[in-house]
């Protein structure tokens, strides 16, 4: 046994993540059986940034659990994964180089990364995208990995895995093949929301409303022989877009007008006028407009009123040049032709007000408008063809099945089944996965192209799935040769890739190798996981989408628990973030406190909780972890390191009470509860260095009779058992202090049990009692100064 003369925290992170690299201390054995495994779905995080401080949050929960899984006997399945793949990385590298993406160009094998971005950005092909995309995130992965042993994540370093590699390429076209031979997948020419800046469609999940400055015009449409029709709208740009005037069924005030035309202000558009539910009698002037597209709201009109299509807004953000076939005649729509939504509803109220169309002026509001999460201006609605994934939106037995998914899931905390079940109720359609991008996994098909140079988007050609990772914008088509591209009789590849979620959601399968080469069988072993940790925010997104593709493929939940983290809040409890610029980066605030005294901040924040970022508690922690080097220290220098019985009645009553905070802690870490099991061993340490020290301070300095050998045995053994429970939270210090004592890692080291400590037949009332009457002697000291 050595013990240092003055140990300290500086420099623990290095020296043992070295170690426990070297020594394999957390690498998995895949030979144990599912019985012996707990498997966990760690997130993948985004490598398109930094990490902050709300990560090392919510993985410092996740790893106690794994390193607490690990002590009582589990083989800890825990992966770390990279999600390196989508519209982030894409922007980041956009920026990073200043290049530009033109899928045209052909690749050039001499470009290579720039040591200073372009200015202006320069254009290069999609191969040579992809090369810098692939290069940037492999050194972001490299200062993640960096900061995550810092922490001391417990993760099997030698089992990460990326969102771009080629097994989680293969797994997602795997799946993907397999959705479409059952009919889950399926493409369709639809109105989508598209980000005109990202060029890209996209989902419900990526949708947030902002609140955006706006105005309502009250516009004239003319009906034969009669008053002028009103509507109020805030997109009269859309007018020469209207299919019809619609109004609310029970609407009295225009019952008598459904069925009746009327036509457009400027351009003369004959529309019908129609019913529907969603119009809103309350609303402007009760009548709405039906445009192609406006909102989601037109569109859900659309559909269920059999409506035609007239889009003049493109995928650019701009008017169609051309005048559409449905506005032939007028001369107006060349003012509008070529512009931007904004610039052309400028011109047309103009002309509304030239022609006294317009009533009034322009009444200012703000109002809640769709922006993708990533995006910078407000969604448009274009038609395009797009691929789906069922996920219960328009199909109820699906939805049902989905909703009792999530009552199967063990959810931490409960009431975090709630959010799940508002997202699976809210669905309005099916999960549209494709996005026109370049850096992804691309949709695995070709299409046979007719003899009139047409594509058959019916009659898509799959590749078998021993092919597999394929890219159809560089590989032809099976039974195809590349010169056959494009011709008439040959073929074209899809253009598009997955949405990241499409691989993401299948994160379990990638990690466990779902049918891949190697050990066939370790994927039975290991799915379903135990636990998927998370946040919040994701919900509707990554943990709805992994379970529906799990229900699809397997039948099954992909986990039993999920674990919901809080939120992390500024000093003015708001939430962090980067859109508002108040999110910490963590290595210098590791760097001032130490990784164990963040994981003690962290591990205060119980599942669901928001919690704030508050050095004050990070000083605790340090000041916890210099306390157990000082203690320890002080212990094993008096005890020594071995031998002994316990056998005094105070020296018992400690074992005693040591019996019931372990039952506690076990029974806390059982249900996920990890700071619940931190109070009540940071309780009982202060206690034991507090009271249970001064009280046998003597003794143990004392000769070597009984009482000392007494005294000495149970310094020793409740110092184990501390370090044991603080182990999955302070894994340095209490490594170090392991170290001076024993060989290998206490976080190989087996949990403590409670038997052997209640087996000293102590009574913990006798520590309580000689606790309070030590504390009356303080007082009564302090009181006489």
């Amino acid at each position: 046994m050595t013990v240092p003369d003055k140990p300290k925290l500086e420099g623990l992170e290095a020296k043992w993540d070295a170690r426990w690299e070297a020594d394999g201390t957390y690498r998995f054995d895949p030979s144990k059986s599912r019985a012996d495994i707990f498997a966990v779905d760690t997130p993948p995080p985004t490598v398109s940034g930094a990490l902050h401080v709300g990560h090392v949050f919510s993985y410092t929960h996740t790893d106690t659990v794994a390193r607490y899984q690990r002590m009582v006997g589990r083989e800890v399945f825990y992966p770390m994964g990279w999600d390196d793949n989508g519209l982030p990385t894409e922007r980041r590298v956009q920026n990073y180089y200043g290049v530009r993406c033109d899928p045209t160009l052909p690749y050039d094998p001499d470009f290579g990364a720039p040591a200073e971005p372009f200015d202006p950005p320069r254009l290069i092909s999609r191969r040579n995208f992809i090369e810098l995309c692939v290069g940037l995130t492999v050194e972001d992965e490299q200062a993640f990995e960096h900061l995550w042993r810092t922490l001391g994540l417990s993760v099997d370093w030698s089992r990460t895995y990326t969102t771009i590699g080629d097994v989680a390429r293969r797994v997602s076209q795997r799946a993907f093949l397999r959705n479409l031979a059952r009919g889950e997948a399926y493409q369709q020419d639809a109105p989508v929301l598209w980000d005109i800046d990202f060029r890209t469609a996209v989902a419900q999940a990526e949708l947030e409303d902002r609140e955006t400055a706006g105005a309502y015009h009250r516009v004239a449409f003319h009906r034969p022989g009669g008053d002028p029709l009103y509507i109020e709208t805030t997109r009269p740009e859309l007018i020469p877009s209207c299919v019809a005037l619609v109004a609310h069924p029970d609407d009295a005030r225009y019952q008598p007008l459904f069925g009746s035309t009327v036509t457009s202000p400027l351009f003369g558009a004959e529309l019908p006028v129609v019913a529907h539910e969603l119009a809103d009698p309350e609303k402007g002037s009760g009548v709405a407009m039906i445009c192609t597209f406006g909102d989601t709201t037109d569109v859900t009109w659309w559909r269920e009123l059999d409506l035609p299509t007239r889009t003049v807004l493109e995928r650019n953000g701009r008017f169609q040049a051309e005048t559409p076939e449905w506005l032939d005649g007028s001369d107006v729509y060349a003012e509008l032709a070529g512009k931007t939504a904004k610039q052309a509803r400028r011109r047309i109220v103009e002309l509304l007000a030239e022609s006294g169309d317009l009533v009034g002026e322009p009444r200012q509001i703000t109002h809640p408008v769709k922006y993708f999460e990533k995006g910078d201006r407000p969604l448009e609605i274009v038609t395009s063809r797009q691929w789906y994934i069922r996920n219960g939106g328009r199909d109820p037995d699906l939805r049902e099945a989905l909703l009792q998914r999530g009552k199967q899931l063990e959810w931490v905390p409960d009431f975090m089944r709630v959010r799940y079940e508002h997202w699976v109720n809210g669905l309005a359609g099916d999960w549209l996965i494709s996005r026109q991008r370049f850096f992804g996994v691309p949709i695995p098909l070709w299409y046979p192209v007719g003899h009139d140079g047409e594509p058959d988007y019916e009659r898509p050609i799959t590749p078998d799935e021993s092919a597999l990772p394929v890219d159809p914008g560089s590989e032809p088509a099976p039974g195809y040769g590349e010169g056959d591209r494009g011709r008439p009789g040959g073929f074209v590849g899809d253009a598009d890739i997955m949405d990241t979620w499409a691989t993401s959601s299948l994160s379990p399968q990638i990690a466990a190798g779902w049918e891949e080469a190697g050990d066939a069988n370790l994927f039975d072993r290991l799915f379903p996981f135990d636990l998927r940790p998370q946040g919040q925010d994701i919900i509707r997104t990554w943990l709805f989408s992994t379970v529906v593709r799990a229900h699809l493929e397997h039948d099954s939940l992909p986990w039993t628990h999920a674990a919901i983290s809080g939120w992390v809040l500024d000093p003015d409890r708001k939430k962090m973030s980067k859109s508002k610029g108040n999110v910490v980066t963590p290595m210098g605030m590791i760097e001032q406190f130490g990784a164990d005294a963040i994981r003690y901040w962290a591990a205060k924040g119980r599942p669901g909780v928001d919690t704030i970022d508050d050095e004050n508690m990070m000083k605790v922690g340090r000041r916890l972890a210099i306390k157990i080097l000082n203690a320890s220290r002080f212990a094993l220098n008096v005890a020594g390191g071995e031998g002994g019985a316990v056998t005094e009645p105070v020296d018992r009553a400690l074992l005693a009470q040591l019996a019931g905070v372990v039952a506690d802690c076990t029974a806390a870490f059982d249900e996920l509860e990890y700071t619940r099991a931190l109070d009540r061993a940071e309780q009982a340490f202060w206690s034991w260095t507090d009271d249970y020290i001064e009280l046998v301070k003597g003794r143990a300095y004392g000769d070597d009779g009984p009482g000392a050998a007494s005294a000495h045995a149970a310094l020793r053994a409740s110092l184990e058992v501390f370090l044991l429970l603080f182990a999955p939270f302070l894994p340095f210090v209490t490594e170090e202090v392991w170290s001076w004592w024993w060989d290998g890692s206490v976080h190989r080291a087996a949990w403590p049990a409670v038997e052997p400590l209640a087996e000293a037949g102590g009574d913990a009332r006798l520590l309580e009692i000689a606790s309070l009457v030590l504390a009356e002697a303080r007082r009564a000291k302090s009181d006489a100064q």
